[in-house]
């Protein structure tokens, strides 16, 4: 549920990685992630990386880092195709989850503690081919623009940036009345964060979570866009999907056969539901 406490969102690191934390221990046993299926199949490839397979192409021998990688499942599919991956997240019960992940795995993945605006103290400029950011990343950050020029510090001249997540339409549409899919919470950035308070995360857990807040803000495709470009990125693709990999509007979906993730029952050629971005650095 969306508040409207006053929150100016100025600890917006310490109260996210609260909630991270939280969500991290109870992600571990969800059936939404089933870790052992990672450890049981040594080809299996998270439905995210399999999604943007395409966009991907080739990464076999390059140096690529997942930023907020969360538990890790994106970026064991990333070196099971074969990069050599860093993950960074500012949530050290992800981290831990993800190492224990990848040891029982047997991948070589190193992962590092921090919030992704400090990306560039702990990791160097200049150092990936590729920076790979996927599904509800965005959203936990205040401005796009700093994250674009993070992106673009930590890449290697001619180095890409492939970015899947959630649209900025579907994060817009209201709380109330979302079968009407009406517009209620900001398309585009804003000073203030959206606050919200919930006891359930994005796929089912053994218990609510604890640590319910957090802050979030919205970001438009055209400040997406223009923040890349200020900061010396040029785009080879923007893709527009009518599907995302949960249920975000409920009782509205259905599972889409082909992708294997969820799209609107009835016209979904309504509303844009999550996009791809892929930038090479100039």
């Amino acid at each position: 549920m969306r508040i409207d406490d006053g929150r100016d969102g100025a600890d917006y690191v310490e109260v996210n990685r609260a909630n991270w934390d939280d969500r991290a221990r109870a992600h571990d046993w969800a059936g939404g992630y089933d870790l052992q299926r990672f450890v049981d199949d040594p080809t299996l490839l998270s439905g995210v990386v399999e999604f943007d397979r395409p966009l991907l192409g080739e990464i076999a021998g390059i140096e690529a880092v997942h930023l907020q990688c969360h538990i890790g499942t994106d970026t064991l599919s990333l070196a099971r195709l074969g990069a050599r991956m860093t993950g960074l997240d500012l949530s050290p019960a992800s981290l831990g989850i993800a190492r224990r992940l990848a040891a029982d795995a047997g991948a070589d993945i190193r992962y590092l503690e921090s919030n992704v605006y400090d990306a560039l103290d702990v990791l160097g400029t200049g150092s990936f081919d590729l920076v790979y950011t996927g599904i509800g990343a965005l959203c936990w950050l205040p401005s796009i623009d700093r994250w674009a020029a993070t992106v673009a510090g930590l890449l290697r001249a001619g180095g890409r940036l492939l970015l899947r997540d959630a649209h900025p339409v579907l994060l817009s549409i209201g709380e109330e009345h979302p079968e009407r899919l009406e517009i209620g919470l900001p398309y585009f950035e804003t000073p203030q964060p959206d606050v919200w308070d919930e006891q359930l995360s994005y796929v089912p857990t053994e218990r609510p979570l604890e640590a319910t807040v957090s802050y979030q803000w919205n970001h438009g495709i055209g400040e997406l866009v223009t923040a890349l470009l200020q900061h010396g990125m040029e785009l080879t693709a923007l893709v527009e999907h009518r599907t995302v990999p949960w249920p975000a509007l409920s009782e509205l979906m259905e599972p889409d056969e082909v992708s294997g993730e969820w799209r609107l029952r009835e016209h979904p050629e309504r509303l844009p539901l999550t996009f791809t971005i892929a930038a090479r650095k100039r």
